[in-house]
């Protein structure tokens, strides 16, 4: 007995084009098996099978277009589909079906199947969206081995991400060489074999943030570009602040006046505040400033956002500076606190070093790093003269912001440091 499976009541949609079809002639589904998937132009939908069985015909191919009681498939009732299913596995241990019964089975070589990972015939029954089956295929991952985190059981990328990586490490270290994305595993020692050893669990912040960093070095194209910048005036300008700010409770540091100057430097180079929009083909150019800072607090490193600094004076950001990193220290940022960022500052100034390489926090494509400020001896042109030298670490995406631009923008920021007038305007 046949039965047409149709596509059923999808709401107010018409023509609607097929994007994947997910089964194939000869698969045996269920009621309920998704069995292709339809766009429109506000989601992407997965139709369902009305009826279970073997799938005799295709009725529609990838690109058609169909609507409501369109038929997708002729499937033959399951119970006439089992029995050629069940025959091969019986044929080689019958031994009273008689020799010629037996020997075409014997004789036919069957082909081997081929490998499920790289056709989408071998995803027909796994609950996935196109991208990731072109993902799956691409890493040459079998979805049908691939446990779905997504809801209904749906397997999203990340998933596929996490068997690449349960598979890798077992077949690099059996052959010897480096994984399915390339990169060799770490090897496990037991460190106990030469001395005493602790398990000391990683703070939570650690383990979030630590796969995020791993992401942004894995894609991003990283460059570090360092200069000095020349902050003898503004120092004795911030001193000055500091010493009034103090009687009102709070407090006027450099990264004030750094972020003061970021903005005004990003306003002159918008690569540099934009991110690489998804397709890879376009920048997303942003109007708006928000300065992400990186704080360091008790339970590891934590990146509270100033929004729209672009609009706020030395004294208000001082005092978000301060607000913002009590609230870190203390644990009670919140999530709205570190989003939104369009640039990141990491300081390092109060423990010390000279230059540094900042991971780049995407999907922004920059991120300024500092290290703490030296007096040394700077040629004015007649002579050598002490002044006060902040060294500029800036990390940037090479695809968004190439070696000339990110130049001029340090040359910008250091500029606007190194003369409070410009800085004030």
């Amino acid at each position: 007995m046949t039965v047409e499976v149709k596509v059923p009541d999808i709401g107010d949609f018409n023509d609607v084009p097929v994007v994947t079809v997910l089964v194939s002639v000869g698969d045996t589904i269920a009621e309920e098996d998704p069995i292709v998937e339809l766009e429109s132009d506000k989601a992407t939908m997965e139709v369902p099978s009305s009826a279970s069985g073997v799938v005799k015909e295709i009725k529609v191919s990838e690109g058609d277009k169909v609507s409501e009681g369109s038929v997708l498939l002729i499937v033959e009732g399951s119970d006439a589909g089992d029995a050629p299913k069940e025959e091969p596995k019986d044929a080689p241990k019958a031994d009273q079906g008689g020799g010629s019964g037996s020997s075409p089975e014997r004789d036919v070589p069957k082909p081997a199947p081929a490998p499920a990972a790289k056709t989408d015939a071998g995803f027909s029954k796994v609950h996935a969206s196109p991208s990731v089956r072109a993902f799956a295929r691409r890493v040459e991952v079998d979805l049908n081995t691939v446990n779905g985190s997504g809801r209904k059981g749906r397997i999203l990328r990340e998933d596929v991400e996490k068997a690449l990586k349960s598979t890798a490490a077992p077949v690099a270290a059996a052959a010897g060489v480096s994984g399915g994305m390339g990169i060799p595993p770490i090897p496990k020692v037991d460190f106990s074999k030469f001395g005493p050893v602790e398990d000391v669990e990683m703070p939570r912040i650690k383990k979030i943030s630590g796969p995020a960093l791993h992401r942004s070095w894995l894609n991003i194209p990283h460059v570090t570009h360092n200069d000095e910048a020349d902050i003898t005036d503004l120092d004795k300008y911030r001193k000055e602040m500091d010493t009034h700010a103090k009687s009102e409770g709070y407090r006027v540091t450099l990264l004030s006046f750094v972020i003061k100057a970021s903005v005004s430097a990003l306003k002159q180079h918008w690569e540099v505040n934009s991110s690489i929009h998804p397709d890879g083909d376009k920048l997303i150019k942003k109007d708006f400033y928000n300065i992400g800072f990186a704080a360091d607090t008790p339970n590891g490193l934590m990146v509270p956002v100033i929004k729209d600094a672009d609009r706020k004076g030395l004294v208000e950001i001082s005092k978000d500076l301060m607000d913002l990193s009590a609230k870190a220290r203390a644990g009670e940022l919140k999530s709205a606190d570190m989003q939104g960022a369009t640039f990141t500052i990491s300081s390092l100034g109060g423990i010390g070093g000279t230059s540094f390489t900042p991971i780049v926090n995407a999907p922004e494509v920059a991120i300024l790093g500092l290290t703490r400020s030296k007096m040394a001896p700077v040629w004015n042109g007649e002579e050598f003269v002490p002044r006060l030298m902040q060294p500029l670490s800036l990390s940037y995406d090479h695809r968004a912001i190439d070696g000339a631009l990110a130049a001029r923008f340090v040359v910008t920021l250091k500029t606007l440091l190194g003369d409070m007038r410009k800085l004030m305007w």
